[in-house]
């Protein structure tokens, strides 16, 4: 990658903004010390089974800082509340994968992680890359709602257990499927989102239907049916581990098989939480 550019202003502002907000300071990480302060919270955050190393170590963050990707840190005065980490992709395009980012526990919902993302925009944009990926969990609401309103990233597709099994305390016992995001960094509708106004899901169409029944069945749907809802749990932590692996079969069937048909997730809903799937615009004439 060449030499950072100046960063671009509205998103220099945006995530200067969030930090504010957050009473945070966002920086990258650099030195033993803070790195090692990064491993300590995403395994404070994770915590990892006894025996299994960390979700990120002090050295790989040191390795991924020195070749130049993004890591970074959000401080309440000396405290480390929260960091992120990412990797740049594979030619032709430039992007970055942002793989790791968490806040302490206790200090979420205060704007630490909206900041965090925020500064990694500007410092993408700075950099030439227009795209950020990442993927999380679909079935923690709140993630759903962060990032698809809150950010403004659109879903891309629908990962079966990517990972493979996990044993840290938020994914042991269930399959690690994911939704992956593309968030368009230029595009006008995450600039708005980043100055406060999130993205909001197209209206419902008429006939809408539900992909899911009272007890996770899927509901069949007449042919031109213009849409359907995908239920998700208001809080999977609460869960149990049976009734969490019902929920990610239920949801794998319901929103996985439609995103690779070729349908697209256009909006997250709240109170109840769900994603709003419609099918994708037809091809034009060639």
């Amino acid at each position: 990658m060449s030499e950072p550019a100046p960063d671009p202003p509205e998103a220099t502002s945006a995530a200067v903004a969030a930090a504010a907000a957050a009473d945070v300071v966002v920086h990258e990480l650099d030195g033993p010390e803070e790195l090692a302060a990064a491993q300590r919270l995403f395994e404070e955050i994770w915590q990892p089974a006894e025996g299994k190393p960390p979700p990120m170590t002090a050295e790989l963050l040191r390795a991924l800082a020195h070749a130049g990707n993004y890591v970074a840190g959000a401080f309440a005065g000396t405290r480390l509340v929260g960091a992120s980490a990412g990797f740049f992709t594979a030619p032709p395009d430039p992007g970055l994968h942002s793989h790791i980012t968490g806040v302490a526990p206790g200090g979420q919902h205060h704007g630490v992680g909206f900041a965090l993302k925020l500064h990694q925009r500007a410092w993408a944009l700075a950099r030439g890359v227009r795209v950020v990926a990442w993927t999380f969990d679909p079935l923690v609401a709140r993630n759903a709602w962060f990032n698809l309103a809150k950010l403004g990233a659109r879903s891309t597709g629908y990962l079966e257990d990517f990972y493979g099994p996990m044993t840290d305390a938020i994914n042991a016992g269930m399959a690690s499927d994911r939704l992956l995001l593309a968030w368009e960094l230029d595009d006008p509708a995450v600039a708005a989102a980043c100055a406060g106004r999130p993205r909001r899901p197209p209206p419902v169409p008429a006939g809408a239907a539900l992909a899911l029944g009272p007890g996770l069945e899927p509901v069949a749907h007449r042919p031109g049916t213009p849409a359907v809802t995908v239920a998700v749990p208001p809080a999977l932590e609460a869960l149990g581990p049976g009734q969490r692996r019902a929920w990610r079969q239920a949801v794998r069937e319901a929103l996985g098989r439609r995103l690779a048909a070729g349908a697209a997730v256009t909006g997250f809903l709240r109170h109840p939480d769900r994603y709003l799937v419609e099918p994708s615009e037809p091809a034009g004439p060639r």
